[in-house]
């Protein structure tokens, strides 16, 4: 079993030749401690000093040769569009005012929130347009923010995919769950649920 104690960045050359992977959604992909399994069949135990986002293409390291690279799994999307930029900024606007997660595409022409049929029916009464949409999940930083924007979506009621399919990365764990979905197969020790907002 690894014990990976540190994390890579993104580009690093160890983590480009790993051999080995686990695929995880998003709402898996910040930890501090938890027992992940790899797409290959091998246990990983992830054992951080502090919860850790970690992006597509980050690695974790045993601190010696062990090297596992971290594949952002396809997950439920809605991909906003709206008829003109000033639309878009105004349900990004509306977006934003409830603490939901959000990706801007790289044109800033759409933006990619997990699937909830309350926001999709809240976007086409502005004028836009919501598509259900399967792809990696990747955002924005200062909205994501840790757990504490997961958190903030719980009590606004919005729909989370905590409870479905996870890729080919499951997690499996005995310690503390923080009631973020099933706890037989994802398991989070973050420490404290800072709210942004």
């Amino acid at each position: 079993m690894i014990r990976a104690t540190s994390t890579l960045q993104p580009g690093d050359a160890r983590v480009r030749d790993a051999a080995r992977t686990v695929t995880l959604v998003r709402a898996e992909r910040y930890r501090r401690r938890v027992m992940l399994r790899t797409d290959q069949g091998d246990d990983v135990l992830l054992d951080l000093a502090e919860a850790t986002y970690l992006a597509h293409g980050a690695g974790l390291w045993d601190g010696e040769a062990g090297v596992v690279r971290v594949i952002a799994a396809e997950e439920a999307l809605l991909k906003l569009t709206a008829p003109s930029q000033q639309a878009l900024t105004r349900i990004a606007w509306h977006i934003g005012n409830r603490h939901t997660p959000a990706e801007v595409d790289r044109e800033g022409a759409a933006l990619y929130i997990q699937d909830d049929h309350v926001l999709a029916a809240m976007v086409r009464g502005l004028g836009g347009a919501a598509e259900a949409v399967m792809r990696p999940f990747e955002p924005e930083g200062g909205a994501y923010g840790g757990p504490g924007s997961l958190h903030a979506s719980h009590h606004h009621g919005h729909h989370d995919d905590h409870g479905h399919g996870h890729g080919h990365g499951h997690t499996h764990s005995h310690s503390e769950d923080h009631g973020h979905g099933d706890s037989a197969k994802r398991t989070q020790d973050t420490g404290g649920h800072p709210h942004h907002g």
